[in-house]
């Protein structure tokens, strides 16, 4: 395998999809389906073939106080038979909103709490090699409690959450050490850290393009 040295610049994601032969539907579940899509690798004639979760993408939220405390939610995942701390987060399923409308929605709805400040923190994959999942981090700064009549009644497993505030140092060693393993509050804690220390100067508008979501580039 070649060996090339990569510049800033150059390192960096591209579009770049392939030629679909066949694709269809194999199995519709309850929140997701699994789809499975025929395709030709590059210029070749040859197939190849490859089942993947379908899924609308989602949104996060990095909720900083000005103590420099992170919210944190706790709650249960039956896949993993886990209470875990994560960020605040859910999906892209409400035809045409906007992601960082999404977010804010989610952080009043899951711990009753909107903020004055938005950016845009880091973009992620959740799992290329089996789901079509984006998910955009966004960093809220200037938070506020939402009014207690306006606050939205939760069901299902989000009846069972509760939220903390934890320095976000302490969060950052609580990642490092694998106290915690949320996907979405590890890279959010560990990307605000890294943020701040170059003075948020990584930051983007919130409506920065998304290039790893199709509707959102």
């Amino acid at each position: 395998m070649q060996q090339l040295r990569v510049n800033g610049p150059d390192l960096k994601d591209t579009v770049d999809p392939h030629t679909v032969v066949n694709s269809e539907t194999v199995y519709e579940g309850f929140i997701w389906d699994v789809q499975r899509d025929e395709f030709r690798l590059g210029d070749e004639d040859a197939t190849l073939k490859r089942d993947f979760i379908t899924h609308p993408g989602a949104v996060s939220i990095l909720a900083l106080d000005d103590q420099d405390r992170v919210l944190l939610i706790n709650q249960y995942r039956h896949p993993v038979g886990m209470r875990m701390w994560e960020i605040p987060a859910g999906l892209l399923d409400v035809e045409g909103e906007a992601p960082h409308a999404a977010a804010q929605r989610e952080l009043a709805e899951e711990a009753d709490l909107s903020a004055d400040e938005w950016h845009v923190l880091v973009d992620f994959h959740n799992s290329p090699g089996s789901s079509s999942e984006a998910n955009r981090i966004f960093l809220a700064r200037g938070l506020h409690e939402v009014p207690e009549a306006e606050r939205h009644d939760r069901d299902g497993e989000e009846a069972e959450i509760f939220t903390r505030f934890a320095d976000l140092d302490d969060a950052v060693a609580a990642a490092l050490s694998g106290q915690i393993s949320s996907p979405t509050a590890v890279l959010g804690i560990l990307a605000a850290h890294t943020a701040r220390t170059g003075g948020w100067d990584s930051l983007r508008p919130v409506d920065a393009p998304w290039p790893g979501h199709p509707k959102f580039r």
